[in-house]
């Protein structure tokens, strides 16, 4: 049996921002802003640290509901606390 059937192929996982998508949402969104050269990174960063807090928490909300699978209401509920604690 040759060893490419018996190890699984796995896919090659992006370690890079998708700078060119991000700038054209803002360009599109926002066109008189004016962002500083890494810019785009700074807002992807926050973006990835949001969805891995709402993972958390969600997973923490399902834990508490002794349910080993997390819905829709987790997500809903772990966002509205941590909009709350963001905004003050």
């Amino acid at each position: 049996m040759a060893l490419s059937t018996t190890v699984s192929q796995r896919k090659m996982i992006k370690r890079k921002a998708p700078r060119g998508f991000l700038k054209r949402v803002f360009k599109r969104q926002k066109p008189h802003l004016r962002l500083e050269t890494s810019g785009d990174l700074l807002v992807h960063l926050n973006c990835l640290l949001f969805v891995h807090r709402l993972a958390e928490e969600s997973r923490m909300n399902a834990y508490e509901a002794k349910c080993g699978v997390i819905k829709k209401e987790h997500v809903q509920a772990a966002a509205k606390v941590i909009l709350k604690k963001s905004r003050g």
